[in-house]
């Protein structure tokens, strides 16, 4: 009888310890046991799922001896495995192999960011070799050059033409690349100092419906991550028309180190352009990380980069210059345009598990930037003798943190992620100047010369209510800015302050119908700062102007070969003042409104051949004018990217390209147009052991076409009048490149 009732003792507690649900810590790492971020972790029996963080690291509940789990990322082997006890009780470390990318592995309710997912499988099976073919990375979004290579790209997303980065927030490992109050223009965003090959992944968003995104995030965000360690060392050579050369090191500094791992990437470039002045053009970049993860997998890393550039620029040309047969398509009217710029930049990253339930994620950055550009765009309309060539210079420090802390809970039985956050910016730009020169070298009047004192502080809370299905995600945001502006140009001490405020409301619904379809809405108020020397200077007036929106969309996957995401959207923009850099005035712009309709697709033909395509439709008008005159200049209506990839064909990879944009307003009447193009780009490698060798063309068709243009007023020194028509900066035609990488 006393045996019987051990027995029964011992059965009850086995079945006890078999049956209790616990929490199951684990790492997901690859072959060279480096921790996997967006890996999803699915426990079959128990239905319950998640996603490891940068880290490497997941928390699952709900888990019981003898469940299975599985773990998956796309372009990784899934793994399957039966928990047993000593799981539970000490934890797991999953590794997994990395294979050729199949599309019809994606399933969309596995992953965190499904839109961003798909920017990241572009980059693996098409990777890139410059800044400006990563910004092509980002569905619809399209960029120009129009000052010899060295000044920021011009951009174009959702019917903005967003100039240098007005309406879009662009960061690269927690840093802002967006410039406040800057010399040329608010929001610039030179990305050069950025070398394509360390991008990791690209993160984005369109609208302004994110809690962790403030400044400039109107028309989206872009946010780039830097690798934490190289699989390879690696050097390359390529060289190419108009003596365009490249080279690049990359160079892993610890090899197979465990937790910790450090890197330094160097790059050189020369392009004279195919301009008929020479733009003498140069760019070094210096970059290196250290990265280190400790036991308890608390992650920190170091990122030091510094990147110097200068070059020459025949700027922008007047159409009636070349129709008459004065210059040609490269000529110049004054090529004494041109300038030099450097950035090095100090980021701090940290990551830390404060427990199971809630992890800090915080960076510390410092950035010096230096800016000098010499530009021309209406020659002798003002100074008939001199001509009007100006100068804009700046130097800038800048200081910020973010810091987000995530807390996943429970309300009642429904999953709770909290996420609150807060950040800090600084910026000193002292001697920002616009002032009239004279070939570069004689300063005939300075226009504007001060010192700007910058900072802007804020906080956020985001909430994501996990209903089954449906996803709740409210949210707040606070943004609080000091202006100062001390004008050097006044006989006696002259400082002019402000202080300014904004609340910024969000929500958003996602809804996973099935395995392969998702549904969201979006909506809520962005906004971006304006200029310090605009807002001291209106102060009465809304200087911090909202764009509210709404997004109505989805991600379907009709087959196992083809994703498709698309979406309605909305966005409306309150008055604001515009500070024109070129001419130190303020220019009101009034309400406007934009709508449209986003598509893209992705195919897989079969392993190695993959299209894709990303589409934008537009209206945009403002509201302040009569019909016929409501035009916003420049603001495509119609955008359209692509291409075909071929990825690992017995040695093989390469790819066509396009992009389109469609004729659009010059000016306010339309009675001004700035013409479209259809461009497409072509490359080939072939890897053999080590050695990549590769061929790459640009404009393989000999397309003639304009790169930006612009509705510019200028008189020629022979002119009498003035005459206000299209200048632009010509698009390069049929070039070609080859280069060699070895990897070692």
């Amino acid at each position: 009888m006393i045996y019987s009732k051990y027995f029964v003792l011992i059965f009850v507690m086995f079945f006890v310890n078999v049956s209790f649900a616990q929490r199951l810590k684990g790492v997901v790492v690859d072959n060279d046991s480096q921790p996997l971020e967006a890996a999803y972790v699915y426990n079959i029996n128990a239905e319950t799922h998640a996603h490891t963080s940068a880290n490497g690291v997941f928390i699952l509940d709900e888990n019981k001896i003898g469940d299975s789990l599985k773990i998956g990322l796309l372009g990784y082997k899934n793994q399957l495995l039966i928990l047993n006890q000593k799981n539970l009780e000490n934890g797991i470390t999953i590794k997994l192999e990395e294979k050729i990318f199949q599309l019809k592995e994606l399933h969309l309710n596995e992953q965190l960011n499904a839109l961003s997912t798909i920017s990241r499988l572009d980059l693996s099976i098409d990777p890139v070799n410059s800044s400006q073919e990563i910004l092509r990375k980002v569905p619809g979004l399209i960029i120009g050059q129009h000052a010899g290579g060295g000044k920021a790209e011009q951009l174009f997303l959702r019917g903005f033409d967003i100039d240098h980065g007005t309406d879009v927030a662009i960061s690269v490992d927690g840093m802002p690349v967006n410039m406040v109050s800057h010399a040329h223009g608010q929001g610039y965003s030179d990305l050069h100092f950025l070398i394509a090959e360390t991008v990791d992944k690209i993160d984005f968003g369109k609208g302004g419906y994110y809690a962790n995104k403030g400044d400039f995030d109107t028309a989206g965000y872009v946010d780039f991550s830097t690798k934490d360690y190289l699989k390879e060392s690696q050097i390359s050579l390529s060289i190419g028309q108009f003596n365009s050369l490249r080279t690049l090191g990359m160079f892993d500094l610890l090899g197979d180190s465990k937790n910790e791992n450090a890197y330094v990437a160097i790059e050189y470039l020369e392009n004279d352009g195919p301009f008929d002045s020479p733009q003498n053009f140069n760019r070094l970049n210096l970059f290196g990380k250290y990265t280190n993860i400790s036991p308890l997998n608390n992650k920190l890393s170091l990122t030091v980069s510094h990147f110097t550039s200068r070059w020459d620029a025949s700027g922008q040309v007047p159409q009636r210059e070349v129709d008459n047969g004065n210059i040609s398509r490269f000529g110049a009217i004054d090529d004494t345009e041109g300038g030099n710029t450097q950035r090095t930049n100090l980021n701090v990253e940290y990551s830390k598990y404060i427990n199971d339930d809630t992890r800090l994620n915080t960076n510390v950055f410092y950035t010096h930037s230096a800016f000098e550009l010499y530009s021309n765009f209406t020659f002798f309309l003002e100074d008939p003798i001199n001509g009007d060539q100006i100068k804009q210079f700046e130097d800038r420090d800048i200081f910020g943190l973010n810091s987000t802390l995530v807390h996943d809970t429970y309300l009642g039985q429904t999953p709770l992620k909290l996420s609150a956050g807060l950040g800090l910016r600084h910026d000193v730009a002292n001697d920002t100047e616009l002032s009239k020169t004279l070939n570069r070298t004689t300063t005939l009047e300075q226009v504007k010369l001060g010192d700007i004192n910058q900072t802007n502080m804020n906080v956020f809370v985001n909430a994501e209510f996990e209903f089954g299905k449906l996803t709740v995600a409210p949210a707040l945001r606070l943004e609080h800015f000091k202006f100062l502006y001390n004008d050097k140009l006044q006989t006696e001490y002259t400082s002019l302050s402000e202080d300014k405020t904004i609340l910024l409301p969000k929500l958003n619904f996602f809804y996973n119908a099935k395995d392969n379809l998702q549904l969201y809405l979006k909506s809520g108020i962005g906004f971006h700062s304006n200029d310090t020397r605009v807002v001291v200077s209106n102060a009465s007036e809304n200087v911090l102007p909202k764009a509210y929106g709404a997004d109505l969309g989805t991600i379907w996957k009709p087959s196992p070969k083809l994703v498709v995401n698309s979406a309605l959207w909305y966005l409306f923009l309150e008055q604001e003042f515009v500070y024109v850099g070129d001419a130190g005035i303020v220019e009101p712009s009034g309400e406007t409104r934009r709508y449209g309709l986003d598509l893209g697709f992705r195919y897989q033909f079969n392993d190695w051949l993959f299209l894709n395509s990303d589409a934008t439709l537009t209206k945009a008008r403002s509201l302040e004018s009569a019909a016929g005159e409501d035009y916003i200049p420049l603001a495509p209506d119609f955008t359209l990217t692509g291409g075909l990839t071929v990825n690992e064909l017995n040695g093989f990879s390469g790819g066509l390209r396009f992009r389109y944009i469609d004729d659009r307003p010059a000016n306010e009447d339309n009675s001004i147009v700035a013409e479209g193009y259809f461009v497409s780009d072509f490359n080939v490698n072939y890897t053999i052991n080590k050695l990549t060798f590769g061929i790459s063309i640009e404009n393989i068709f000999d397309t003639e076409w304009n790169e930006t243009q612009f509705a510019t007023t200028s008189r020629l020194q022979n002119e009498a009048e003035p005459v206000e028509e299209i200048h632009f900066t010509p698009g390069t035609p049929f070039s070609s490149k080859v280069s060699v990488t070895y990897r070692f």
